[in-house]
């Protein structure tokens, strides 16, 4: 993993909506940390220097450095409330996170070689993307920042599922653990009007030269 998020939060004496909105008022946003057998921890955090950070995809599945009171704890994402219709972060939820310890994370799905695959190359068809991030449990040590779909060989009419994702080394599939029922498609290549209509005409043609 190559970015490195570092929170520098401040403790928040105050709760209630009352206290949320003085601190907000104050660009600040009140969070949570919570987990590992810890009490559970108000923080307030900078807003426009969160909101800067969360630009960057690999905050929302990465391993976040809090900082407070000179100390520093490991955490992930694990909720995030925005406001509705304006540019602003109203909550944080924070996990803390223990090395020997599974976490569950949301992380992108990072599409390739669609330009290549057959069913879109020769097909003509195009892609469509029914997922576009999954849910993973590994150790925080092998938390990937996204995992890769490769959908070079793809041919028209053809789907890739969850079971064909190559996961790196110590990931598992949290829907593929619950059985074989859950294992979706994840991205497909269909024809379109335009490739539909030029394989019947190479299917007329071929039956011409037949006759």
């Amino acid at each position: 993993m190559s970015s490195e998020f570092v929170l520098t939060a401040e403790p928040r004496t105050e709760q209630g909506k009352g206290a949320s909105r003085r601190l907000r008022r104050e660009g600040k946003v009140p969070a949570i940390l919570y987990g590992a057998g810890k009490d559970p921890v108000p923080l307030s955090l900078n807003h426009n220097e969160l909101l800067k950070q969360l630009e960057n995809e690999a905050f929302y599945s990465h391993i976040l450095t809090v900082e407070l009171d000179g100390k520093t704890e490991q955490a992930v994402l694990k909720d995030l409330q925005r406001h509705p219709a304006k540019p602003f972060i109203l909550h944080l939820d924070l996990m803390r996170v223990s090395a020997g310890e599974k976490i569950r994370v949301n992380v992108p799905l990072h599409f390739v070689g669609e330009d290549v695959a057959p069913g879109v190359k020769i097909g003509g068809g195009i892609v469509t993307h029914a997922v576009t991030e999954v849910e993973i449990s590994c150790l925080p040590k092998d938390l990937p920042e996204y995992i890769e779909v490769d959908l070079s060989t793809l041919e028209l009419g053809e789907s890739l599922h969850l079971s064909d994702l190559k996961l790196p080394p110590g990931v598992e599939l949290v829907q593929l653990l619950q059985g074989e029922e859950h294992d979706v498609a994840v991205a497909a290549i269909q024809a379109t009007r335009g490739s539909t209509a030029a394989g019947a005409a190479e299917e007329g043609g071929e039956e011409g030269e037949a006759e």
